[in-house]
């Protein structure tokens, strides 16, 4: 899909990936709409894109509640506006064991990124499917393709996220939807430092895998939508290490259980 000319929903647009990649779909010539909690940090997003000169609007909302979602679109669609490219990138939640997970982050770790992925694609898939055109991302976690320890709530919503993505793909086959994955190692990003004591606790195995940087993901993102790609992963090594686990599940477990975070 072209990219140019396109207006293009980035959630998760405050920061990290997200702003990576509204910096990006922005560089190369789509209205970018940003979406995130932060007002003033999507307001910095926004002023970097207009210095080199694209194009930006900040919609400040929580987007795992359904009626802020529904507050930004109704007033969009007022506008006329009708996003053809969705960058699912808003995300939270720590790594925790289950006892130590209360049920209230439990379910705020399944609001962002799961619901608000739906809820935002949700709004916008009519306007894609009646002109039958349009694409979907959805940035996720290599904790889908198998997990470690300490990371239960994390990883159910991320699976969450990973089992709409496939069965959006199924639902949109043939309408011109088209569904990209992406999923990247260990990023650097605001994640680590805004979720304490996440950084000692993944698996050590992981070390072999090298630290990515938002612009990278914001590539993957951009070469997903112009190459209608079914799934992005990075690095290449990130490749490697879910083949091992067709091959050899049972390896990969006992290497990531023993170099996971171990119980006191």
């Amino acid at each position: 899909m072209r990219i140019a000319g396109t207006m293009a929903v980035v959630t998760g647009a405050s920061r990290g990936i997200g702003a990576a990649t509204a910096r990006a779909l922005a560089a190369r010539g789509a209205t970018v709409l940003l979406l995130a909690r932060d007002a003033a940090r999507l307001e910095q997003v926004r002023g970097e894109i207009e210095t080199l000169g694209g194009q930006a609007e900040v919609h400040a909302a929580d987007l795992s509640e359904a009626g802020q979602v529904d507050r930004v679109f109704d007033a969009l669609e007022a506008q006329g506006v009708r996003p053809e490219i969705v960058v699912n990138g808003a995300g939270a939640g720590r790594w925790l064991y289950t006892e130590e997970t209360e049920p209230a982050e439990a379910a705020a770790m399944m609001g962002a990124p799961y619901f608000a992925a739906f809820f935002v694609t949700r709004r916008c898939l009519p306007a894609m499917l009646a002109a039958r055109r349009g694409h979907i991302v959805n940035l996720n976690s290599p904790v889908v393709r198998g997990g470690w320890p300490s990371a239960a709530g994390y990883a159910a919503a991320r699976y969450a996220l990973y089992g709409w993505t496939e069965a959006l793909r199924y639902d949109l086959h043939g309408t011109g939807v088209g569904v990209t994955s992406v999923i990247a190692s260990q990023t650097a990003s605001d994640y680590w430092a805004n979720n304490p004591g996440a950084w000692e606790r993944r698996p050590r195995i992981a070390d072999v895998l090298r630290v990515v940087t938002p612009e990278e993901v914001a590539r993957a993102v951009l070469a997903g939508i112009e190459g209608n790609q079914r799934e992005v992963v990075l690095p290449f090594m990130l490749r490697v290490f879910f083949a091992a686990n067709l091959a050899a599940p049972w390896l990969v477990e006992w290497l990531v259980a023993r170099t996971g975070h171990q119980r006191p």
